[in-house]
């Protein structure tokens, strides 16, 4: 559910893992608060590290992300988001592990 994971408002300096597979994908660097109700990212460690397909379920035509390294589901990517990227990954956070920096 929106606004219920536990990296939504999360700010600690990190990155941020599949938690499936341990791959690193998400800086604490290129999180924002978009007020989607799901951690938001810029756009991801490297481009590499998450692929992107087309998803036509629910009715919508959505970009779905998935990690690059297990396939595991990770969330929707959008155009609307800030600069430089313009992106706004919406990551769930059940797909995520945080790891502190240091």
């Amino acid at each position: 559910m929106p606004f219920s994971g536990k990296y939504d408002r999360h700010s600690e300096a990190g990155l941020y893992r599949c938690a499936a597979c341990g791959n690193p994908l998400f800086s604490s660097d290129t999180k924002y608060d978009s007020h989607c109700g799901w951690p938001a990212f810029w756009g991801a460690l490297d481009e590499k590290k998450v692929r992107l397909h087309e998803d036509r379920s629910l009715g919508m035509a959505r970009t779905e992300v998935t990690c690059a390294k297990c396939g595991g589901h990770l969330g929707h990517v959008f155009g609307d988001g800030p600069r430089p990227t313009g992106k706004r990954f919406c990551i769930n956070s059940e797909s995520l592990e945080f790891v502190k920096k240091g």
